[in-house]
């Protein structure tokens, strides 16, 4: 497994834990590198949701770069203590939640229109890419953002509850798809 780092911020260069075992496919740094690049505007100060957390590397950087809070969501155990060595090891102490559950039941449990930036990251299959952003789709808030990374091979759908798909970036097999409440817009286009 190729190492994780922190790409920019406040904890920049700082390396991270990965898994030792099979099944958790962590985000790449390319990957998460053009994701932000794409969301820059939006991380200072946002509430920032790390659906299927896995190493918390998403979370992590979006507190690098400035987030107001973070909230993991992740229901493997071995995932959760990786999360919680990852933040030890970034000194990050505060600003942050974690919650042990499947992502649908954590989304069920907080509150409508809590988070500016949604990041989810599901296992690859596409009725779990469509049962994800229909759950993630009330947590939005105004002027909010959700960001899938999915497979490459496996389209994003165009909409899925309130959500609407305004962007896709590709980057060898894995793709990043961009949601706006079908109501709202921001400057991530």
């Amino acid at each position: 497994m190729t190492s994780l780092r922190i790409i920019a911020g406040s904890l920049k260069g700082r390396r991270l834990l990965a898994p030792t075992w099979d099944g958790l496919r962590p985000t790449s740094d390319k990957l998460r590198e053009t994701l932000f690049n794409v969301v820059a505007a939006q991380v200072g100060e946002a509430r920032v949701l790390d659906g299927f957390a896995g190493t918390g590397a998403v979370g992590i950087e979006a507190l690098s770069r400035g987030a107001a809070q973070v909230t993991f969501v992740e229901s493997d155990p071995r995932a959760l203590a990786l999360i919680e060595r990852n933040l030890r090891h970034c000194a990050v102490s505060d600003r942050y939640a974690i919650i042990r559950v499947r992502f649908a039941d954590a989304a069920r449990r907080l509150p409508p229109g809590s988070f500016e930036l949604i990041f989810l990251d599901p296992p690859y299959a596409p009725d779990v890419i469509v049962s994800s952003l229909e759950a993630a789709a009330p947590l939005v808030a105004p002027g909010g953002v959700v960001i899938l990374e999915h497979a490459r091979r496996d389209a994003a759908p165009a909409r899925a509850a309130s959500l609407a798909k305004t962007r896709d970036i590709m980057s060898g097999d894995s793709a990043l798809t961009l949601y706006l409440p079908a109501s709202g817009g921001t400057g991530c286009e």
